[in-house]
């Protein structure tokens, strides 16, 4: 493909996403590239998930809601500030029609709830990683953080820690309607 059409590409993608609300995300995927990070097609299909406060979460849990999904862990440093941005989205989004769920690699449940205690995480969490690696095609890096609309499928797939604006942006996923 020439530069000058990868640059027109690139500008129309840009422009889709100014008008779905998503522009000046980091990792939106380009599905023309042949990227695995977009899986629009993807049938809500959520695993039950239990929470580390005894809850279950399945997909009606997610039903006509956006969601931003994290998995971490307690020894990854990057995690402790992006988490602590997701946090603030967290409470940013209260009342709107998405959710935030952390999914954590640690494999002690009282480590992992000290852990979020000590920090002021309030954004419900599992331990329960495999049924969601193989869901959605996760690799093991961490922070790892996956998008949906509302409908449920798959947005972004973005590995590694985000900045503030960023996380926050993430926020534009409630607006958009089903």
């Amino acid at each position: 493909m020439s530069r000058a059409a990868s640059n027109r590409r690139g500008a129309l993608r840009a422009g889709a996403l100014a008008a779905a609300g998503m522009a000046g995300l980091v990792g939106v995927p380009d599905p023309a590239d042949g990227s695995t990070a977009l899986d629009a097609h993807a049938p809500p299909g959520w695993p039950a998930l239990s929470l580390l406060d005894g809850s279950i979460w399945s997909s009606e849990s997610w039903e006509g809601l956006a969601g931003v999904l994290v998995v971490w862990a307690t020894w990854c440093p990057f995690c402790h500030r992006h988490n602590a941005r997701v946090e603030m989205l967290h409470r940013a989004i209260a009342g709107r029609p998405m959710r935030v769920l952390g999914a954590s690699l640690d494999l002690d449940p009282q480590r992992v709830r000290q852990h979020l205690q000590e920090r002021g995480h309030t954004f419900p969490n599992t331990m329960e990683t495999e049924p969601l690696r193989t869901r959605f095609g996760l690799r093991r890096i961490t922070p790892t953080t996956v998008t949906f609309d509302r409908r449920g499928r798959i947005l972004q797939r973005i590995p590694g820690e985000m900045a503030e604006a960023d996380v926050m942006a993430l926020a534009r996923l409630a607006e958009n309607p089903i």
